[in-house]
This record gives C-alpha cells, sequence and structure tokens, in this order.
C-alpha cells in the first residue's frame, strides 16, 4: 500500500489506517456490542494487507480498545506504528469529561503505556480541545512526555487554527487529527491549507461519515446503544439526503469497480494536505472492501463533481438546524 510522511520529517503511514473506535464495545459513544475474537481477527487482517498502523484512544470502550489492540499486535508489535489519544477521562460510571491538565496527561499516558503493553507511543495526541486549561500548559505537558521516551511524536484531534497556532508556540504539532468526509467537508475551506502550509501531518478521520457512506448503510441494524442514534447526520432531514447523494454516486462508483465508501475515503485521500484516512472496521471482510480504497485513482472531473456533491450538502446541512 502507498504510504506518505507524516508531517515534516515524520514516520511513513500507510494511506490508510486501522481505526480501533468502534471495536472499544460498549460506552457512551459505542457503537454496540463487539466481538473481541473478531476485532483481533479484523486487526490482523489490516496488517496482512499492508496497512502499517492503528489509531485508538484510551476512552474507546473506557481502555478496552487499547487493551485489544495490544492483544492484536503481540508478537508484531514493533512493526505497526500505534496512535492513541489523551484528554477524555471517565469516572468510575462511565461519566467522561475533558481533562487537558497536566497531571491529567501524565496519569493518562502512563495507563496507555500499560493497556498498549508498550515502552513509547508512537503518535499521542490531545482527542479535544479542553477550554478550561490553557492549551499552551497542556501542550508543553505533552513535549516533555516526547522529551522523556514516552511519546515519539506529538499531535492533537479536532483542533482549529488558532488552537493549533497556540500549540506551535512552545513547539512543533505534528499531526492534526479531523472529522473530514463529502457528508463533511467544512476542515477543507481553511484548516487543511494551514496544515499544508505549515507541515503538519493530517489524518482524517470518519471518511466514511460513520458508515453512512459505506453504500450498505441500514438505520435499522444499529444497536439500541449505537451512539449514531444520537447523532443529526443520521436523522432528519440529512439522513434522506445523504441516501439520496450515495444512491447517485453509485454509477460513479461501479465506473472505477468500487464501492461508494471507498469511492468516499479515495476523495478524502486525494485532498493534497491529506496524509492518510482512518477506516474502522469490526471484521476482516470489512477492512479488505475499505483497503481497496488506497488503489482508486480518481479523475480531476470526478474529484470536482464528488466536490460540488459535497459543497451542495454542506449548504443543505448548514440550514437544516439541529
Amino acid at each position: 500500500m502507498k504510504t506518505r510522511a507524516l508531517g515534516t520529517n515524520g514516520p511513513e503511514l500507510t494511506v490508510i489506517g486501522f481505526g480501533a473506535w468502534a471495536i472499544g464495545g460498549p460506552w457512551l459513544f459505542g457503537w454496540g456490542p463487539v466481538d473481541d475474537a473478531k476485532s483481533v481477527k479484523a486487526i490482523q487482517s489490516a496488517i496482512d494487507l499492508g496497512i502499517n498502523w492503528i489509531d485508538t484512544a484510551a476512552v474507546y470502550g473506557l481502555g478496552h480498545s487499547e487493551e485489544i489492540v495490544a492483544r492484536a499486535l503481540d508478537g508484531v508489535r514493533g512493526r505497526v506504528f500505534v496512535a492513541t489519544k489523551c484528554g477524555l477521562v471517565w469516572d468510575d460510571k462511565g461519566n467522561v469529561k475533558n481533562d487537558l491538565h497536566p497531571d491529567s496527561i501524565r496519569r493518562e499516558v502512563h495507563a496507555s503505556l500499560k493497556r498498549l503493553q508498550v515502552d513509547t507511543i508512537d503518535l499521542y495526541q490531545f482527542h479535544w480541545p479542553d477550554p478550561a486549561v490553557p492549551v499552551e500548559d497542556s501542550w508543553e505537558a505533552m513535549l516533555k512526555l516526547q522529551q522523556e521516551g514516552k511519546v515519539r511524536y506529538a499531535g492533537v484531534s479536532n483542533f482549529d487554527v488558532p488552537l493549533l497556532e497556540r500549540c506551535g508556540a512552545p513547539g512543533p504539532v505534528q499531526s492534526l487529527q479531523p472529522p473530514f468526509s463529502l457528508l463533511n467537508p467544512a476542515v477543507a475551506d481553511s484548516i487543511l491549507p494551514y496544515c499544508r502550509n505549515n507541515g503538519i501531518g493530517v489524518v482524517a478521520y470518519s471518511p466514511m461519515q460513520s458508515g453512512l457512506l459505506s453504500g450498505t448503510f441500514d438505520l435499522a441494524k444499529l444497536a439500541p446503544d449505537d451512539w449514531r442514534r444520537r447523532n443529526q447526520m443520521f436523522r432528519e432531514p440529512r439522513f434522506t439526503r445523504a441516501t439520496a447523494m450515495v444512491s447517485a454516486l453509485n454509477e460513479m462508483a461501479k465506473s472505477y469497480h468500487a464501492t461508494v465508501g471507498q469511492l468516499a475515503i479515495a476523495w478524502v485521500l486525494r485532498n493534497p494536505a491529506t496524509t492518510a484516512a482512518i477506516v474502522g472496521g469490526r471484521t476482516p471482510e470489512q477492512v479488505k472492501e475499505t483497503a481497496g480504497a488506497a488503489d482508486i485513482n480518481l479523475s480531476d472531473a470526478d474529484v470536482a463533481q464528488l466536490t460540488r456533491l459535497s459543497e451542495e450538502f454542506a449548504q443543505f446541512s448548514a440550514t437544516a438546524g439541529s
């Protein structure tokens, strides 16, 4: 699989990474029940297909995702680049809150190192901004972890340009993890150009909009506790508009001998700022299908058409309300 450098002097990552959010199992933002054995096989299938990195987070399944990643990497840990995140912490009742205080970051990194069974985290990222803490203080704590060898590369997720600039003052940001899809293209306006101009790698999450762009999505099959049931993208009026867009893309997908989901991922990868796309999977079959997106070379005309459809949906969504 093709690789690209993650930011300035960063590691070479395959253009598709394995996303380990869904395999975390039930929690506030879980995807319903999971089969841990299948999750392990899905990760191992990704590695067999040439995918060389995994993205997880401490909060996914309240630690469970990191534990499953460690289990799947037993025996091959040194061959796979592992990214995880901090800044969302939970109590014994499963209540989650933001916390990027330096002492909390330090507690989290030690917990993640233990769950992942590693001495160093390859890429450590702030999961979400914490308005209660000056981001400069948080970032300095991250840089100290890097100096101590607990973290190899330091990045952020869900940050805007002003926050990226504030982080960059104490020390450079290696990467940003933003949401980016045909149904959610907002970061393309200013955030992605900023990253490209400043040598910040971009690992886009939810390129298939959490399955909505897969081409096979069925709302009726979601588990009762699946977080998507509460998300506005999966409710009217956006849901019907999004599914109509998926149907309209079937012919284009067929011209590439691809699925609509692969087409959606390929469009995200076509942006010049994008280093890679994070694609989740709970079974080897899902992983094999989405990995095929790395081989799709969209024509300029089709990129333009997809971008137009994306912009039209964004305009519709902006007026649809919450």
